[in-house]
Formats: structure tokens, sequence, C-alpha cells
């Protein structure tokens, strides 16, 4: 296995949350357990470093936690980047450069994440909850914003696992996704923008909330 493959293979388990946020990964362990030499799992982290996923320390290296005002930033960022990618979606839809097909699938995906979200399957809610909006991103053929969106994404989906708890209000978001489909439908850039900038600040401010609760003690708060 080349330092690519390991490198995948270690961003896969970070994100998915086979390596939980603040777990060691042991050069040695991590070289046992991909059967490599030290060179491609050293060459690995230093790529996961750089991106926010893992740092060095006094105890080696361990996965990363975003902390609560840095999560406040990263949702800041977020929020402005998928404003501008529902935006260009919408002007590629009224271009009518987009398939109808891609819109149908993020519906469809829309409407699992309802039925998984009422059954409590947190997990499985917040990686469609993911796909969804990696979706609307990718309708705007902007790579760059596309890869800056993954990597926040990636960060905050890490330093958040912990802290899942259900939506406050499922129909409400349920219903803010299947109003950017149609604003992005009907080509509105405006609307498109703002539904999806609300969206992501409606979701830092449920999550800080759940975050600064979990902090203070309550056992209630992580799910």
């Amino acid at each position: 296995m080349d330092e690519a493959s390991v490198y995948e293979r270690l961003r896969e388990h970070i994100v998915s949350g086979v390596y939980r946020a603040g777990e060691r990964l042991p050069e040695l362990a991590l070289c046992d357990e991909f059967h490599v030499s030290r060179t491609p799992v050293r060459e690995a982290l230093r790529r996961l470093e750089s991106e926010g996923l893992v740092e060095g320390g006094r105890r080696g290296v361990t996965v990363s936690a975003l902390s609560v005002s840095a999560l406040g930033h990263a949702y800041t960022v977020r929020a402005a980047l998928e404003t501008l990618t529902a935006e260009l979606a919408a002007e590629q839809q009224a271009a009518g450069r987009l398939a109808p097909a891609a819109l149908a699938d993020l519906q469809a995906t829309a409407e699992r994440l309802e039925k998984v979200t009422a059954v409590g399957d947190l997990e499985r809610a917040a990686d469609l909850n993911r796909q969804f909006h990696r979706g609307v991103a990718e309708l705007a053929r902007n790579p760059i914003a596309v890869e800056m969106l993954e990597r926040l994404w990636n960060q905050i989906t890490v330093s958040t696992r912990e802290s899942l708890v259900p939506a406050e209000r499922p129909d409400v978001v349920a219903a803010e996704h299947h109003q950017l489909l149609r604003a992005i439908a009907l080509g509105d850039r405006f609307r498109a923008g703002r539904i999806a900038g609300d969206h992501a600040r409606a979701t830092a401010r449920t999550l800080g909330a759940a975050i600064r609760e979990e902090v203070a003690g309550d056992p209630t708060s992580s799910l």
C-alpha cells in the first residue's frame, strides 16, 4: 500500500468515526494495521495535519477536535460557501446546464434523510445530510468551493460526532431542504443562497447549544 492509499484509508477512518476525536494514532500501530513501513504512515499523517484532521503533541499524533469557538468560525465560513454554491447552482439551472436527474437524486436523498431522522439513526442521518449538501455544492460546478467545503465538513464531522443530537425541529429542517431544491430548480439565485446560508447558521446555533450543554456536564446532551 502506497502513501496515497494509506492517506485515503486514514482519512476515511477519521471522518467515519473509526478513530474518534482525541484518540491517539501511534505510528507503529498504524504500520501494523496497514502493513506498511513508517514512511507512508508519516507522510499520510503530515497531509492529514495540514487538513486539520490530526495534530502532533506530547502524546504523539491525535485526531483533532475543534473548540466551540473554532466550530463557530468553521460554520461561519461554511454558511458563506454554501450560500455561494447554492447561488451558483441556481445560476447553472437558469442557464439550462443542470440535468433533471441531478435534482431528482438530491430530492431522493432528502427523502431518505427524513426517514432515517424519524427513526433516530443519528449517524446515518449525519451521513445523508452531508451527502445532500455535498450534492448541492457539486451542482455549482466550482471545484475550489467544493474542495474547501469538503475540508470544512471533515473537520466539523470529526469534532461533532460525539455531540450528535436529534434535530429539534426535523420537519423544519426537511422543509428547508425541499425549499432549497425548489429555489435551485426555479433558477432563483437570491432565494437559493438565502435559504442555504440561513440553514447552515441555524444548524450552527443548534449544535453550539448542544456542545455547550455537553461541556457543562449535562448527561442528556450527547446521544
